[in-house]
């Protein structure tokens, strides 16, 4: 009985693992979209870095980046910026590969 709560509690850990994983890379993919929009903007670097973080904070609104797109649609359009939400949804996609791969080289 002892291998299959070795087993369980190898699984379990990796689960979490994974999960961390998942979340670093998803924080770090926010950070590069508010940067991304932020030069969209053409905001200072200080503004920059604090809009970062406001996407990163806006992601735990509610699950899934339907907050994401939402507050960055919004932004960049208050900002006189003309954009639609496949657009956005194609940026998420290439920050997305690009937090993975950084993530990938940080280890």
């Amino acid at each position: 009985m002892g291998g299959f709560e070795d087993r369980e509690k190898a699984f379990e850990a990796k689960y979490a693992r994974d999960e961390e994983v998942a979340f670093r890379v998803t924080a770090r993919r926010n950070r590069l979209l508010g940067q991304w929009a932020a030069a969209q903007m053409k905001l200072t670097p200080e503004e920059t870095e604090a809009y970062a973080k406001s996407v990163v904070q806006a992601d735990f609104e509610e699950a899934g980046d339907e907050d994401v797109v939402r507050k960055l649609v919004g932004d960049l359009t208050a900002a006189g910026i003309a954009i639609d939400e496949s657009t956005v949804r194609v940026a998420i996609e290439e920050m997305a590969a690009e937090a993975r791969r950084q993530f990938m080289e940080a280890k």
